[in-house]
């Protein structure tokens, strides 16, 4: 799939719950959000369905994400359907990692590639504050479980204000130089103001090259994550709601004020 500025879109990130069982402070607010019903929530059978058809138009890559996508049961039967598709070279995942200890080695057997976590402190009370409560020491068993269980390369998400020069980020930095991991430098993002940067290690950002879609958790179609357009598969079809959304993927990001952060997945 080509969109109309010559952008080669082969790239879906699959959002499989807007629930998530930490409150980061640039992501969610302390008292939490209004979930979607979980009757509006895509079934497994539908996620997979909208991915059978996006291989066939052209998507090779898919990442799975959330809100926290651990937090939605039996993760791993879906992960096993997706597997199956063979045009399908690139799955992996976005996670926290706080369940990744539990869950590594069966989401690798079902065939899952690789994981990506978020880490964006090491300092126990720093992370704590960060995530609202979260226990580092968590994380960093689910990122040693994905090692174990060959979810390779793991790659480390970490979230700053400005960029990779400030404590927390050396400090990532430092751990996953010694870990042998890759990670990503992010820079925090406002949807409402349209706020948002190329990541630092990474393609996130960088508009020009950009070669994504997206599948909300309750079955949107999205071309931009800076956007208000989206296209449902369960009014479409999966078919012409993908090419709904490729034709009208904007040329860059504008704003987004009709979806937090914590449903799509950044």
């Amino acid at each position: 799939m080509f969109d109309s500025y010559g952008r080669r879109i082969d790239y879906l990130r699959i959002s499989v719950t807007d629930r998530c069982n930490l409150r980061c402070a640039y992501c969610m607010p302390l008292d939490g959000v209004p979930l979607t019903w979980r009757r509006n929530i895509l079934t497994y059978e539908e996620i997979a369905e909208v991915v059978r058809v996006a291989a066939g138009m052209g998507v090779t890559k898919i990442r799975l994400t959330g809100g926290e996508p651990l937090v939605r049961r039996n993760l791993d039967r879906l992960v096993a359907m997706l597997a199956e598709i063979e045009a399908i070279r690139d799955f992996a995942m976005t996670t926290n990692g706080i369940l990744l200890a539990r869950y590594a080695r069966p989401l690798a057997v079902a065939g899952l590639h690789r994981v990506n976590v978020s880490l964006d402190a090491l300092e126990p009370s720093r992370y704590a504050a960060i995530t609202r409560g979260g226990d580092v020491r968590h994380a960093l068993a689910g990122i040693d479980a994905a090692l174990q269980a060959g979810l390779t390369p793991v790659r480390l998400n970490c979230v700053v204000d400005l960029d990779s020069s400030e404590p927390d980020a050396r400090d990532v930095a430092r751990f996953a130089a010694a870990a042998g991991l890759e990670v990503r430098f992010i820079r925090r993002m406002s949807l409402e103001s349209g706020i948002f940067s190329v990541v630092e290690g990474g393609m996130g950002g960088d508009c020009p090259r950009c070669n994504r879609l997206r599948l909300s958790s309750d079955g949107h179609i999205r071309p931009c994550l800076f956007s208000n357009v989206s296209f449902s598969v369960r009014e479409l079809g999966a078919a012409e709601a993908l090419t709904r959304a490729v034709h009208l993927k904007p040329r860059a990001g504008s704003a987004c004020t009709d979806l937090s952060m914590h449903a799509i997945g950044g």
